[in-house]
């Protein structure tokens, strides 16, 4: 089957972020693949940082509305959406009041990791993926960049396994060099199992809810990993290597990564060029 839907969910983006590895393959990737026959669906949450004015991003209100409970406590998902026009490409944003609005992203003023960056991630892929069912666009694959997006392969292949939105996606995770440094909160299993999650998906992360726990689950679930950075963390690396049923791309050139990624995709799929 051909991979003809990828949906990208973006930890940043630029010009939306700064440009980093992870936001300036996720602004050529999507673009490129684009190009290159496929439909694309992009998207990010709203960091605070974000200028929607300068970015002229607007609510989309027919996709807005619905409340997603985290740790027993609704929260409103507002999405947005902005253009593009050089790549002739849409991103949506992921936006609630309680998670999003503050002036930087995963860290404050003073350099510390957000205690809530736990519910923070759950939101945002839980968001994406209900927006994805509100808009009836299924997915052939999902493609994830960033530590904030490390909870899809779980949602899709545990939470959102029996759901024909979801029933037939492939799930590739890319691993960078994004890792937090303070363990994420320590009540993150449990909400995790809360929402439907096994005790063996989450036995990492009940002792360790560290980076590296946290991508060791992403790339159990997952059904392709690419190496996004040219290092990746000694434990992260040797994890892949133990995981010989899981498709690997190691780190592409950056001249050619848009057509080994496309390539990348195929294999996953079973289709022969």
């Amino acid at each position: 089957m051909d991979a003809k839907r990828i949906l990208y969910i973006a930890q940043e983006i630029t010009p939306y972020l700064p440009e980093s590895e992870i936001a300036t393959t996720c602004r050529h990737l999507p673009q490129g693949i684009q190009e290159r026959g496929r439909e694309i669906r992009t998207f990010m949450p709203r960091f605070g940082v974000i200028n929607e004015r300068r970015n002229q991003l607007h609510e989309v209100i027919r996709l807005s509305g619905m409340n997603l409970i985290i740790d027993d406590t609704d929260h409103p998902l507002i999405i947005k959406v902005a253009s593009i026009p050089t790549a002739r490409m849409q991103v949506y944003f992921i936006d609630n009041d309680d998670f999003f609005q503050r002036r930087s992203a995963l860290v404050d003023e003073n350099g510390d990791e957000y205690e809530d960056n736990d519910d923070r991630s759950i939101f945002f892929v839980r968001g994406v993926l209900e927006t994805i069912k509100k808009l009836r666009w299924i997915p052939d694959l999902i493609h994830c960049h960033g530590w904030m997006s490390a909870l899809t392969p779980l949602y899709i292949k545990r939470m959102y396994a029996d759901d024909p939105c979801f029933r037939d996606t492939k799930v590739v995770y890319s691993v960078y060099n994004d890792g937090f440094q303070l363990p994420l909160n320590k009540h993150f299993a449990s909400k995790l199992k809360s929402d439907g999650a096994k005790d063996s998906d989450v036995k990492l992360l009940k002792n360790d809810p560290s980076f590296v726990s946290l991508s060791k689950l992403a790339i159990d679930l997952s059904d392709g990993v690419i190496q996004g950075s040219e290092t990746i963390h000694t434990d992260i690396a040797a994890h892949i290597a133990n995981k010989k049923r899981i498709a690997f791309l190691p780190y592409p050139s950056r001249e050619t990564y848009i057509d080994e990624i496309n390539g990348f995709y195929d294999t996953l799929m079973g289709v022969s060029k």
